[in-house]
């Protein structure tokens, strides 16, 4: 399966883009990158790992995958919140990351599911 074939390798890479240009300006306001670090690592891990399950040799393989990629999924949404919560970002473009975090976490679940699913009936 090609990456523009995937929704969801789609929407983690626009996401994981979101999370560059983050990372970029809450760096170059305040020179502090231990919580600009986290987010980007957590941030674009979610697309690295769905392209990499994307690729997998077996269904086991891309199941972890796609595990992994859903818990930094999780691990980002923390870092997020912290982020706001410490008013490193404004309210309005937590909420539009939020979103879109959300919707990626829900495609994931679902990928997790189906795939469990298909897994037990082999």
């Amino acid at each position: 399966m090609k990456y523009e074939d995937n929704i969801l390798a789609q929407k983690s890479m626009e996401f994981a883009v979101r999370i560059v240009k983050l990372f970029k300006h809450l760096t170059e306001k305040d020179h502090n990158y231990v919580l600009p670090n986290q987010i980007l690592r957590s941030g674009t891990s979610i697309g690295a790992d769905i392209f990499e399950g994307i690729n997998a040799q077996t269904k086991p393989d891309f199941l972890t995958k796609i595990n992994i990629a859903l818990k930094e999924a999780t691990e980002t949404e923390y870092w997020l919140n912290l982020l706001v919560r410490t008013d490193y970002v404004k309210k309005k473009e937590f909420d539009s990351l939020e979103r879109d975090l959300d919707e990626i976490k829900r495609l994931l679940v679902s990928t997790v599911k189906t795939t469990k699913n298909n897994l037990s009936k082999e």
